[in-house]
C-alpha cells in the first residue's frame, strides 16, 4: 500500500537516525516501528504496581523546641563550639 505521511521533524530525524544505523530502507524502518508501536498500542495496559511503602520508624522526641531556631539547633547538635 503506498501512502504519503507528514512527519514532526523529531520524528523524522529519530527515524533518519535509526535507518543509519541499522543501514536499512526508510520503508523498513517505518514499518518495523509502526509494527512494534501498534502492538503497544492494542496490548492490554499493565496492571498497576503495588505502592512502595516504607516502614516507619521512631527517631525520639525532638531534642530542640524550636528548630527555626538554627543557632539553638547548632548548640545542641554540635555542643556550644560551633561558634
Amino acid at each position: 500500500m503506498r501512502t504519503t505521511l507528514s512527519l514532526d521533524r523529531d520524528v523524522a530525524a529519530a527515524l533518519e537516525r535509526v535507518r543509519k544505523a541499522r543501514k536499512a530502507s526508510l520503508k523498513q524502518v517505518v514499518n518495523e516501528a509502526l509494527r512494534q508501536g501498534l502492538a503497544r498500542m492494542a496490548a492490554p495496559p499493565a496492571a498497576p504496581r503495588t505502592p512502595f511503602r516504607t516502614r516507619t520508624l521512631s527517631l525520639g522526641r525532638c531534642l530542640v523546641g524550636n528548630v527555626d531556631n538554627v543557632a539553638e539547633v547548632l548548640a545542641v547538635a554540635e555542643g556550644e563550639r560551633f561558634k
